[in-house]
């Protein structure tokens, strides 16, 4: 029988993100607790900022044309942030502090640096430019301007930047529904005695771990046994109130795998045998619930390596897309290659590596697609580029664990 051929990365990606129609709805959170979720709609902000002309340092606040003769001028007001000046009497100057509003009639501050006293006044070195460190209301933002873009995955940063308009809240995607479950009878979780043939179950916890970093609301159905009947019934389960259903391995048509057959049973699958390394395999299907509608569902191959790389590469961009976040592709780097890789896979391979302290890329001596050491070592991937060799001091691309935060 002949193998299909193997699809490359690029196309499966783009054929899997067709199928992640942005879930819509809308919800609002508090602007405090609203870190990573993704907005429902444009932003705008409901004030200018800053909402006055202030100071951008400690000096003083001065009329230009009142310096021009080089006399001393006496100090009419002290004016520090908060406080709301008198206008300033001509002749005279303010003692300003940073971000304090301008008194009415100054033109410019001069910074404290360029000033000494001179019996009750003060004398200035030069005579400023008009507008000179004076931050102008509304130099960072206009009233009803769009701060933040529908779509907008919510940093620190864009928080502060709501925070500073004035919004206690924000219209934000609810956050996504994912159930996940583990296939295996070897499977066996930490704390509990090991079995003769058992393995610790490592890939339940790296992937609710990356989907918790998503923001998602996690149903964890934990292990389950291995037949068709209880897989089915994982399923049914898992899609009642889940938009996505992960899990990893159980794929394989052998006679202990029976995700295939139950996901076929229950709804839809399309699979791709993917030309990556790690992570060959992956699956995309349907689950069927009740009202005639239905849970998405990817299935991740079983070894650990592999199922959290392709995590990174296919699930997360996939989760993001559901949200409705436009641009979901990591940013990548250009890096020295501090190594050799003489004899490339034919398929493009995602190699565990690290900067060093000299600034090139380092790798991690075994690239098995089950030593999962290799990825707490690593800092990011190469990606490498199908059967082309590299060479030390050769340009790789460099994708960042943080670019997938």
């Amino acid at each position: 029988m002949t193998r299909p051929a193997l699809l490359d990365f690029d196309t499966a990606l783009a054929e899997l993100l067709t199928l992640a129609a942005p879930l819509g709805g809308s919800e609002r959170a508090p602007t405090a607790d609203a870190l990573d979720r993704v907005l429902a709609s444009d932003v705008r902000s409901t004030l200018d900022v800053p909402p006055m002309d202030n100071a951008q340092m400690d000096g003083w606040a001065v009329r230009c044309a009142d310096l021009v003769d080089g006399r001393p001028l006496p100090v009419s007001q002290r004016v520090p942030a908060g406080a709301v000046p008198a206008p300033l009497a001509a002749g005279t100057v303010a003692r300003i502090f940073t971000g304090a509003t301008i008194p009415a009639g100054a033109d410019a501050v001069v910074m404290q640096e360029q000033a000494e006293a001179a019996g009750e006044g003060v004398r200035f070195a030069a005579v400023p430019s008009p507008g000179e460190w004076i931050r102008r209301a509304g130099e960072d933002v206009r009233r009803d301007s769009v701060v933040l873009r529908a779509g907008t995955r919510l940093s620190p940063q864009a928080l502060g930047l709501a925070a500073s308009v004035g919004l206690a809240e924000l219209p934000v995607r609810p956050r996504l529904r994912v159930a996940c479950f583990f296939t295996g009878d070897e499977l066996t979780l930490p704390g509990e005695p090991l079995a003769p043939g058992a393995i610790y179950n490592s890939n339940r916890f790296v992937l609710v771990a990356l989907l918790r970093r998503l923001g998602c609301a996690i149903h964890d159905l934990g292990i389950v046994p291995d037949s068709l009947e209880a897989t089915r019934t994982a399923l049914r389960r898992a899609a009642d109130d889940s938009d996505l259903i992960v899990t990893s391995g159980g794929m394989s048509v052998g006679e202990e795998d029976h995700v295939k057959a139950a996901l076929q049973a229950e709804g839809e699958l399309r699979t791709w045998q993917v030309a990556i390394k790690p992570g060959k395999p992956l699956a995309w299907g349907r689950v069927r619930r009740d009202g005639g509608r239905s849970a998405h569902f990817i299935g991740l191959p079983g070894n650990p390596v592999s199922s959290f790389v392709t995590f990174l590469l296919f699930v997360r961009p996939f989760v993001l897309r559901l949200l409705g976040v436009p641009e979901v592709a990591p940013h990548a780097l250009s890096l020295r290659a501090d190594f050799d890789w003489p004899q490339p896979d034919r398929r493009r391979e995602f190699l565990r590596g690290r900067v060093g302290a000299n600034g090139g890329v380092e790798l991690f001596h075994h690239q098995g697609s089950a030593v999962l050491t290799s990825t707490v070592w690593a800092d990011g991937l190469v990606d490498a580029a199908a059967g082309q060799p590299i060479r030390r001091g050769d340009t790789v691309r460099f994708l960042p664990f943080s670019e997938f935060a």
